[in-house]
């Protein structure tokens, strides 16, 4: 039997496993920080097995009622993903499983390498009127991509992975990216006449491959650092922010996964003094229209309102919405299942992730004609 982490977004430290049937193992913390929750590992050597894996500190996690109704995710040829029969305490989270095959992956959610980044750069790259330049550089090197997709006079930004652990945010920019660059795609066409693109699938390239969830290299959570980002310790939202302030911002959608809520929904840009009105309205019309082209998304449960004047403006939308005087939200997915729409074998998973990616370009027609208001 043999235990292995030790690869591009691995997380998991031994205690014990002298035995399949009581493998005991430790979540690690995310580097140069406190946070503690993303686990991905390969367990080799027990197939046909019965395998009983307590991860021994899950209940010291950043947030623990994201293990409450939580069901781990395995793969045996790192496509498909598949839930496990998964338990918590309030002390352990403890996988009982049998796998098919020799080696079974286990990951808190589907994981997404930083090849497979690096692929999809280069396959929308060959699209039609798609181009991609590197805008700056993580603290380890990695490139900061941007793609560039469209021609219209709207400046229209969409980010991922600011926290690295939520990766159900690539796979949603999967889905988003192959639909907003399908050149048969009629909708597609139009909203790319309407406006200019701006894609950062992945602005914490350090961070994923780290395997931490919320920090980048350094330690620090950048969805805290817009509002004075540095090249020492938020590169990444240094770089990003700069490329706002030459293009300018009509509308940003940056896209995250919630630890505890089972529930695909928007974060508005709620709370900040002096914001237009209409760009509440807008975002209720977004919500709306999303909720119709994507019965996963809802608009019943998500986040408390932000009381006026009380917006963190250190987030990035609260800072985007409050500097741009746009619309800019935060979409939120699910680790679990989503509540309203199970799927007892698969949970939220890439496949929906990418779906809801795609339904997005829906939303954004029915408010893009209104993003300028005079």
């Amino acid at each position: 039997m043999n235990i292995d982490a030790a690869f591009d977004g691995g997380n998991i430290e031994i205690e014990k496993a002298d035995s399949s049937a009581d493998i005991r193992l430790l979540l690690r913390k995310d580097t140069n920080a406190e946070f503690l929750q993303w686990f991905n590992f390969r367990l080799s050597g027990v197939a046909g097995e019965d395998c009983v894996i307590s991860i021994t500190n899950a209940g010291k996690s950043s947030y623990t009622k994201g293990w409450e109704s939580y069901q781990a995710v395995a793969s045996y040829d790192l496509e498909t993903w598949f839930r496990v029969p998964t338990s918590y305490d309030g002390t352990s989270l403890t996988i009982r499983h049998k796998p098919l095959h020799d080696a079974v992956e286990y990951a808190y959610f589907a994981t997404y390498p930083h090849s497979r980044h690096r692929a999809l750069i280069a396959a929308m790259q060959s699209r039609p009127g798609v181009g991609t330049r590197v805008i700056g550089e993580t603290l380890q090197n990695r490139a900061m991509d941007l793609l560039e997709i469209g021609q219209g006079p709207l400046s229209l930004w969409f980010i991922a992975r600011q926290h690295p652990g939520e990766t159900q945010a690539s796979w949603w920019m999967e889905g988003f990216l192959h639909r907003l660059c399908d050149p048969d795609d009629a909708l597609a066409r139009k909203l790319r006449d309407l406006g200019t693109f701006r894609v950062v699938p992945h602005m914490n390239p350090d961070g994923g491959v780290l395997g931490n969830l919320r920090t980048n290299a350094a330690g620090t959570n950048l969805n805290r650092m817009w509002k004075e980002p540095s090249l020492e310790n938020s590169p990444e939202v240094f770089c990003v922010r700069a490329e706002m302030e030459r293009t300018g911002v009509d509308f940003l959608l940056d896209v995250h996964g919630d630890e505890g809520l089972p529930y695909n929904f928007i974060a508005g840009p709620y709370g900040i003094t002096g914001l237009a009105p209409h760009v509440l309205e807008l975002n209720d019309r977004f919500c709306e229209a999303l909720e119709i082209a994507n019965p996963d998304f809802q608009n019943e449960h998500g986040y408390p309102t932000v009381p006026d004047g009380k917006a963190d403006t250190r987030i990035c939308t609260k800072y985007v919405a409050s500097t741009f005087d746009c619309l800019a939200m935060t979409l939120e997915q699910p680790f679990k299942d989503s509540a309203i729409t199970p799927d007892p074998v698969h949970g939220w998973s890439p496949e929906r992730c990418r779906k809801l990616g795609a339904s997005a370009l829906d939303a954004l027609a029915v408010v893009i004609g209104d993003l300028r208001h005079e």
